[in-house]
């Protein structure tokens, strides 16, 4: 929390997609506050301004989606590129520090002093000063929502213009207050996405009622009693000698939860029956118009504003500030626009456990990973990799299954003439393809929306607080239509535990690659147990080995350093 000056690009995005509509001015020159005036241009310039922070900081270095994706049970990649982060050490993290500490309270700066400047407007209309507010308000919300899930106790920067920047730490129990707050204003103030004065693209009332249905039911799962009982399926990657390993299956396992620290204090039946009724008002339409699309509309890039889409950051083709990595770390970006060969990139995946979750015909790893894909460095030998090894896609890719026996039926090889192979490493991982529909696939800065609040999302925590409240059947209804829309089996169980561990199953399947996994396990008192199930490490060798001090991030040692009111760090860190 250092004191800024906040400045103002004339030059952003539309807030959180690739929407156009705010890419109209020329960036002549950095904005102060006497510049931008009284009037409804100045009231978006103010706004936009404090969206931009997303991308022309958090987002634009690659720490963002990583800081909040690289520490879980299911994802992983190359050793170099989790580096000393994805193996558990977060001290001195610039990840942590400048993306999830530093970057989050920036955003809560611009928010105050935006909400500060457009309250005092008067030359705009009541709905447009509301609005406004309502949209800052609710980035102020999730900022901090991000910052107490990590850090735990952390301080709230005070509204009114100060210079005291001293802040000490407030208690778990006050920041999530103080979030509900600013949603509650937030989801009365904001458009719907049915009215007309809304702009695609932009977070409305929905937004913020839909992330006050994960906030509470991120409470009330935290708060749950020590001794619930939550099933994982998982257990270590590989089994067999070195010389000859294989995948090891997967082992069903049930974990003790614990009480989250801060939590203890809640009442976890009384905040899942708001995160009811708030995940209800969503989906009966008192929030504005959101509906699942067809899987095969899901992640194409004319979607990107589509009403599923609840909250997302986009970024501008090409542009070197309003962009974003995850094109380039979860697809790679090609050789030259729809060549067949990655030329960098495509490192972020998902472990063969997570990928034998799903039942064999779920389009969620039938569409949604990819099966065959080619580096540069590929071209010359005619090869290429396949995903994942099973005589199924061996058989595909080879015309051969894992015993080396020969098909003689060819029609179901990849009859390309490319002779593709498998890798027993972070090259040949379970790849989504979420993040591949761009304007230009073969730029680093490519135009991939990150999803941070999906209807789907929403749906499975309606789901997860009906099976909590003891209504089962109707809890398997919402989660069925999650799992009807990828051509998964649906479920018929309604034993609270069984349930309860299908619909967090179910979460790990359909977010995946979203930022969720890790902020489950911690949320539900799992995150040691499932980690440490793993045996040390994952499929690419990435260490997994966790303890108490992993259950929060550490403080930045620039804030402790600095300010006066914080003089101790979280458990386990220097």
């Amino acid at each position: 929390m250092k004191r800024n000056i906040y400045v103002i690009w004339l030059l952003c995005l539309s807030c959180l997609t690739a929407c156009n509509s705010w890419i109209e001015e020329d960036p002549e020159s950095l904005i102060t506050d006497e510049k931008v005036g009284d009037s409804s241009d100045a009231c978006a310039t103010w706004v936009t301004g404090t969206y931009s922070k997303w991308i022309d900081d958090m987002f634009r270095w690659g720490y963002f989606p990583r800081v909040l994706e690289f520490d879980a049970d299911y994802i992983s990649g190359p050793d170099w590129l989790f580096g000393t982060f994805g193996a558990g050490n977060f001290q001195g993290e610039s990840d942590v520090t400048d993306a999830l500490w530093k970057g989050c309270y920036g955003l809560v700066g611009r928010s105050n002093n935006a909400i500060r400047h457009i309250q005092g407007m008067q030359n705009i209309t009541t709905d447009e000063k509301n609005n406004a507010v309502g949209e800052l308000m609710f980035m102020r919300a999730l900022a901090y929502f991000m910052v107490v899930r990590a850090y735990g106790d952390c301080p709230l920067q005070p509204e009114e213009e100060t210079e005291d920047y001293n802040q000490p730490r407030q208690p778990v129990q006050t920041v999530y207050d103080y979030i509900i707050k600013n949603l509650e204003e937030a989801a009365a103030l904001m458009y719907k996405n049915t009215d007309g004065k809304w702009q695609a693209g932009h977070a409305c009332a929905g937004s913020a009622a839909g992330l006050l249905a994960k906030v509470y039911a991120t409470m009330a799962s935290g708060a749950l009693p020590a001794g619930t009982e939550v099933i994982v399926r998982t257990g270590a990657a590989y089994q067999g000698p070195a010389s000859n390993r294989t995948y090891a299956p997967l082992e069903t396992k049930t974990f003790q939860k614990t009480v989250v620290k801060g939590y203890e204090q809640m009442d976890a039946q009384a905040l899942y029956r708001k995160a009811a009724d708030w995940a209800a008002k969503v989906l009966d339409g008192s929030y504005g118009n959101y509906t699942l699309l067809p899987y095969d509309q899901l992640w194409k890039k004319s979607s990107a504003t589509a009403s599923e889409f609840m909250f997302s950051i986009g970024s501008v083709s090409g542009d070197a500030t309003y962009k974003n990595a995850v094109h380039s770390q979860y697809e790679g970006y090609m050789i030259s626009p729809g060549s067949d060969f990655i030329q960098s990139g495509g490192w972020v995946g998902c472990t063969r456990h997570w990928y034998d979750l799903f039942d064999h015909d779920d389009l969620r790893i039938t569409q949604g990973v990819k099966h065959r894909w080619r580096a540069y460095t590929q071209q010359e030998s005619n090869t290429g990799f396949f995903y994942p090894l099973t005589d199924e896609y061996s058989i595909l890719a080879t015309g051969r299954d894992l015993s080396g026996n020969w098909v003689q039926d060819p029609s179901g090889i990849y009859a390309d003439g490319v002779s593709y192979y498998y890798s027993q490493d972070a090259q040949c991982l379970a790849f989504t393809t979420k993040y591949m529909d761009v304007t230009n696939d073969a730029i680093e800065n490519a135009d991939a929306n990150w999803p941070v609040l999906r209807l789907a999302d929403v749906m499975l925590i309606y789901a997860e607080a009906l099976n909590e409240l003891g209504e089962s059947d109707q809890a398997l209804i919402y989660m069925n239509k999650v799992r009807e829309r990828s051509n998964a089996t649906l479920a018929t169980e309604t034993d609270q535990t069984a349930l309860r561990s299908a619909i967090i199953e179910e979460r790990a399947k359909e977010l995946a690659c979203e930022a969720d996994r890790r902020w489950d396990l911690i949320r539900w008192g799992i995150y040691l147990d499932a980690m440490n199930a793993l045996g040390g490490s994952d499929d690419s060798g990435v260490l997994k080995n966790r303890t108490e001090r992993n259950l929060l991030f550490p403080i930045p040692a620039q804030e402790l350093n600095t300010n006066q009111a914080i003089n101790s760090n979280n458990p386990g860190w220097n």
